[in-house]
């Protein structure tokens, strides 16, 4: 299993970062998409909207990707016209666990999604961070996570020597861009530009969107 993971790992070619922090939650990707060594896109968005409540950052198969974040706010949708109040941040991080685990159960030549961080705001006003694994495990976050991409161990590295508890959302927001940036300057799979959210009890904003280019001298 340890085996699978880090072959895994290799192919997810992105950098992700999902930090909590006292007063809400912040999401971050990059933007470089590639198959193999070829850089096919230098300007996608990794981090997807789900509902004005709800955001998905995926590692993986770009076509896997889409296709369970339209599944997933569909179904969301349609627990919400029949219930008339929206999912939890935990039902939805539990429904997008379930897709993934039959996702890797069916038989297959493309690979699967590698995994995700969700990241939304409940009713109640609280913003929470969650991690689905490979296999399809959903785990609720209490500080900070990278999940299975491949800039996790730079991403990793940063967060253990610079997170705190007590942080606020500005300060998460300048430490997910320091993340990121480390890991594209170290992971050849990740790059080109970043994104990062704030999900608080306002909402969710696009707090940064910035290009990373080359500079000549």
């Amino acid at each position: 299993m340890d085996e699978e993971i880090k072959k895994n790992m290799l192919k997810s070619n992105t950098s992700l970062v999902g930090i909590v922090c006292k007063d809400g939650v912040v999401l971050g990707a990059d933007r470089r998409v590639t198959a193999g060594s070829l850089v096919l896109n230098k300007d996608y968005k990794k981090i997807l909207e789900v509902s004005k409540f709800l955001l998905v950052a995926y590692t993986g198969g770009v076509a896997d990707a889409q296709l369970t974040n339209k599944i997933l706010s569909a179904e969301l949708r349609l627990k919400e016209l029949r219930t008339k109040s929206r999912a939890s941040v935990e039902e939805a991080a539990n429904l997008l666990g379930m897709l993934t685990y039959r996702g890797i159960r069916t038989p297959s030549m493309i690979p699967s999604i590698v995994g995700t961080l969700m990241a939304g705001v409940d009713e109640d006003g609280k913003a929470y961070l969650y991690t689905i694994e490979p296999a399809g495990g959903a785990y609720k976050v209490n500080d900070y996570d990278a999940n299975f991409s491949s800039g996790m161990p730079y991403i990793l590295g940063v967060l253990e020597s610079e997170y705190k508890k007590d942080l606020s959302v500005e300060q998460g927001i300048e430490l997910a861009k320091k993340c990121l940036k480390a890991s594209t300057q170290r992971d050849s799979g990740s790059g080109n530009g970043i994104d990062v959210f704030s999900i608080t009890k306002d909402g969710i904003k696009h707090v940064v969107s910035e290009e990373i280019v080359p500079q000549y001298k």
